[in-house]
């Protein structure tokens, strides 16, 4: 399976999406325990977004 996401920021109006659609529903504490499990390894998948990339990072030269 391909994901879609490259880097782990999200806009502000897909953030208040995700929200809207959670609301109001109901999990119980092992189902709470597993989606955060869950959700933590698969954010250790996706890097975060360069601030500012450098010919030297794109090389692999490390700045000394």
């Amino acid at each position: 399976m391909e994901s879609k996401r490259q880097y782990r920021e999200l806009s502000d109006e897909t953030k208040q999406k995700i929200s809207n659609s959670s609301k109001g529903k109901s999990k119980s504490f092992a189902h709470r325990e597993h989606l955060s499990q869950s959700l933590k390894n698969y954010w250790r998948t996706i890097p975060n977004k360069p601030t500012q990339t450098t010919m030297d990072d794109l090389i692999g030269k490390k700045n000394t």
